[in-house]
């Protein structure tokens, strides 16, 4: 059997002494000194001492809490309160997973769903720009995604913020461990915040957990305090607050996972590099970074192959191998945020999500285990690839070899 996520946090039963040591402590949660020393050791090796970072519980109550954090200090900049009767949206890529446009409905903002670009899967630029250009007064944040852990383009939003007056916030969930064009950690060194996730599921692995990190110390430094039910003072409340914060079992987890995590993404990095190779043909997702922490492995059907997915899927599952479909449906698409989100045209949206297939690729994972896979998947879909090449209709600016990103392109 291939599962297609096989969830590899670190062993609580070789953590021993260190647990006893926080039972010993008598702490167990409000930012004790376990989870400092997480997030002190972030600092000096994930982000190389650029800027500060906070845990939070769960990337989607991280998410929640940056949200409202920039807003509420958006309105201050502009002496204008936030008024909460007039609808405002939170600009956002469908093509992305519902965390976000629930963390946007939870405080209050309306999803306006953009399209994405072809090749990489991340917010198209233009579709952003037309919805600000209609929707902008009204925009409360954005928030891009970093679809599947590939770098984005910090600098643009930065710079978009500044020209637009529109804070941003960063969906990074699956980025720990992302490297950008300069080889630099992603968000190192931006000031933005950016939300990751550290769940069972994500490449940085624990079971539940997330951090935000920032260049900004002080936008770290208020969202601690709203995570701490917005307790500025001796237990009295000085701004919005919720409980955002990681256990000190949570922090211990991270803090190990965070030791070998190195020898992890090097070793998944090598898997997507396999599957690239033992599938000529298939459109990979443009990578735009010097590495990416990948989570699984996605890419979109050959033109040969659309309309055959569920039938992949399924053969695939014959074979003992797993495999996903992230993200089909697309958030827009689904049932809740048809009736409470706004969509602009979402074409490329549409057609990605509807030619996505996801491969299994996790941390115990073999470079053979990888080519068992792919020697199935050629065989059940070999019938149908009888045209002479595929590459001739793969969409305008698609990844169309197996090699990394292009030289030069900012992430």
């Amino acid at each position: 059997m291939v599962p297609f996520l096989r969830p590899a946090p670190p062993s609580l039963l070789g953590l021993g002494e260190e647990l006893r040591a926080i039972e010993a402590s008598g702490i167990y949660t409000n930012y004790g000194p376990t989870n400092s020393r997480f997030e002190q050791a972030m600092q000096e090796s994930m982000f190389r001492d650029g800027g500060a970072c906070v845990t939070v519980c769960n990337a989607t109550i991280g998410l929640m809490m940056a949200m409202r954090a920039v807003i509420e200090r958006a309105s201050a900049r502009s002496g204008k309160a936030f008024d909460r009767t007039e609808r405002r949206y939170a600009l956002m890529p469908s093509f992305t997973f519902a965390a976000a446009a629930q963390a946007a409905d939870w405080i209050g903002l309306t999803p306006l769903f953009c399209d994405i670009d072809e090749a990489d899967w991340a917010a198209s630029a233009a579709s952003e720009e037309a919805l600000i250009e209609r929707y902008g007064r009204n925009i409360a944040v954005i928030v891009p995604y970093a679809t599947f852990g590939n770098c984005i383009d910090l600098a643009r939003y930065e710079r978009l913020s500044e020209r637009t007056g529109i804070p941003v916030v960063v969906d990074g969930a699956a980025s720990l461990g992302s490297l950008d064009s300069a080889g630099r950690p992603f968000s190192a060194h931006s000031a933005l915040p950016v939300v990751f996730s550290m769940h069972a599921t994500k490449t940085f692995s624990t079971g539940e957990g997330g951090v935000i990190h920032a260049s900004d110390p002080e936008l770290i430094q208020m969202l601690r305090v709203m995570g701490n039910f917005g307790f500025g003072g001796k237990r009295s409340a000085t701004m919005p607050g919720l409980n955002s914060k990681l256990s000190e079992v949570g922090a211990l987890l991270a803090l190990s996972q965070l030791r070998r995590f190195e020898s992890v993404v090097t070793h998944r990095e090598t898997l997507a590099e396999t599957y690239r190779d033992g599938l000529p043909g298939w459109i990979f997702q443009e990578l735009t970074g010097t590495r990416c922490a990948h989570q699984f492995m996605p890419m979109l059907l050959p033109v040969e192959l659309r309309g055959m997915r569920d039938m992949i899927v399924a053969q695939l599952a014959e074979r003992g191998i797993g495999a996903g479909t992230y993200f089909s449906p697309h958030v827009a698409a689904q049932p809740f945020f048809q009736m409470n989100g706004l969509a602009g045209d979402l074409s490329v949206t549409e057609r990605v999500a509807a030619n996505m297939l996801c491969l299994p690729l996790w941390t115990e994972m073999s470079v053979e285990t990888v080519a068992f896979v792919c020697d199935a998947l050629r065989d059940i879909c070999r019938p149908f690839m009888h045209r002479p090449t595929v590459l001739q209709e793969l969409p305008a600016g698609a990844a169309r070899t197996s090699g990394r990103a292009k030289a030069g392109k900012a992430a």
